[in-house]
């Protein structure tokens, strides 16, 4: 089942209690899910980001990390992946298992 996306700014707002892990190049936020489906939201700041160009590259690599580990999400959660510079420095079967890794660790 593919996760719909976050597309309200105050669905991304998260609490200091709200679990996250991160690595060197993204980090993870969950939440409990406000709705019954759960979904995630992709974050890439301008302030991290100069370029649209880069911005745009950012979110198709964590989207394809996303898809290929969707089954390591819990179903009652709602994800956030804030991208940061040193992703382009990650090729896709590295950031693949860097995003599996992660959602482990966040799902225990």
């Amino acid at each position: 089942m593919k996760r719909k996306t976050i597309r309200n700014h105050k669905d991304f707002l998260t609490t200091p209690d709200n679990p996250s892990v991160s690595n060197f190049y993204f980090m993870v936020k969950s939440k409990d899910a406000v709705k019954k489906d759960s979904r995630y939201g992709i974050i890439a700041s301008k302030r991290t980001f100069k370029l649209a160009t880069q911005r745009n590259r950012a979110k198709r690599l964590l989207r394809d990390w996303i898809a290929f580990n969707e089954d390591l999400m819990l179903p009652n959660k709602d994800y956030i992946f804030i991208a940061r510079g040193a992703i382009f420095d990650c090729d896709r079967e590295n950031g693949r298992k860097k995003m599996a890794h992660l959602l482990k660790k966040l799902s225990k």
